[in-house]
């Protein structure tokens, strides 16, 4: 992924990210790994001495170390050396205000999912990065993987003929008992509506396997019928979610994702079946796809392998046989949207290859939610997507 002839690095701000965070440091490893970014600014915590610690701690100058988010946009807007870009790596209900104001400060935004918290400040905050001629890049790092780019151009090639059934699950167990109670981060602001949003597993894992069916199959979905269910008592959100799908055109669905599941880590995983055969991918073996064509013994494809096309050779780092996965996902997203920032500034056409989730990938996530929310309340029926 590095360009061949090395260019300045991008100058790079982060919102939320702190001491005691974990997607934060996830972000900077992954905008670092191809040295297309670089860190220079930060409003790390809304508590403003843990800002201060936090950014020292990452080497940040004092004067570029910011206590709101709306305060930093302003003064980087302002300096000739201001940041470009802005990774926002706050809790849901957080995105929303801090993308809108850096949008507003002219600064591209990548954004961690789900876009928001509530599907009214997703479809304005669409509406206000359109206008601002600003790139939106939401991380839905699992795009990122060459094996999932790989099972993407064979559907778009016809290899597996009508795609008829879609088959997406995402099982973790760490939140089998209620862990928000011991006062653990990670699991108090998931849980909590009023920083979560109306989803709970949905939100969190749902959204990523949504998107994954989405971006693989290239099918757009129009209906659906959900169950959300708390199964932990005292729990204020959902922790498992029976979604069934109808795609345009007559593909059927199945998505189930659960954080009370004993025995999985972070089991994400896809089939898709065609009329020519049928794809199988696991995100804890993120190397290995399965290919069957109708009538024939299943073929192993693996990354880096002579086996596979342009776009999952692209995105590979190291020979086949030394495994890469989650953080080289996610910095194949931010290098996809190095190649995207670099091509506005000197005014020349995104490349082509670019292929991260955009703002209305985020969107469409947010009408996932809400249509699963809205489903379930009534007992699971069938509703349409909106939009």
């Amino acid at each position: 992924m590095a360009a061949e002839l090395r260019e300045e690095p991008i100058r790079l701000g982060m919102v939320g990210g702190g001491q005691g965070a974990f997607i934060g440091a996830v972000h900077r490893i992954a905008a670092r790994l191809d040295g297309e970014f670089t860190l220079v600014a930060g409003a790390l915590s809304s508590d403003p001495q843990r800002a201060k610690a936090s950014a020292a701690e990452l080497g940040l100058a004092p004067e570029r170390t910011y206590t709101s988010f709306a305060e930093m946009a302003g003064a980087e807007a302002a300096r000739r050396d201001g940041i470009e870009a802005v990774a926002i790596v706050t809790p849901n209900h957080l995105h929303f205000a801090a993308a809108k104001a850096f949008l507003e400060a002219g600064i591209h935004v990548i954004c961690d999912k789900p876009l928001t918290a509530r599907l009214e400040d997703a479809e304005t905050l669409a509406r206000i990065a359109a206008a601002s001629g600003r790139l939106f890049v939401l991380t839905h790092n699992y795009t990122g993987y060459a094996m999932v780019r790989q099972a993407r151009d064979m559907v778009a090639g016809g290899d597996l003929g009508q795609v008829r059934v879609v088959q997406v699950e995402y099982a973790q167990d760490w939140l089998t008992e209620r862990l928000e109670q011991t006062g653990q981060k990670q699991a108090a602001w998931r849980t909590d509506p009023a920083k979560s949003g109306a989803g709970g597993c949905v939100g969190d894992i749902g959204t990523h396997a949504y998107n994954l069916a989405r971006f693989v199959s290239g099918l757009e979905v129009t209906r659906l019928a959900a169950e959300l269910t708390t199964f932990v008592e005292g729990r204020a959100l959902d922790d498992n979610v029976s979604v069934l799908l109808r795609f345009k055109g007559g593909a059927r669905g199945m998505l189930w994702a659960s954080q009370v599941a004993p025995g999985n880590e972070n089991g994400l995983r896809l089939r898709l079946y065609g009329s020519k055969g049928g794809l199988e991918w696991e995100q804890e073996v993120p190397d290995r796809l399965w290919f069957t064509p109708f009538g024939q013994p299943k073929r192993l494809l693996t990354r880096g392998s002579g086996a596979v096309g342009d776009s999952a050779t692209r995105l590979t780092r190291v020979p086949a046989g030394h495994p890469e996965g989650y953080l080289e996902g996610f910095a194949n997203i931010y290098a996809e949207a190095a190649a995207a920032i670099r091509a506005v500034r000197s005014g020349n056409p995104i490349p082509a290859a670019v292929q991260f989730p955009t703002i209305e990938a985020g969107l469409e996530g947010m009408r996932f939610i809400d249509a699963c929310v809205r489903s379930s309340s009534r007992d699971a029926v069938w509703v349409d997507l909106g939009g």
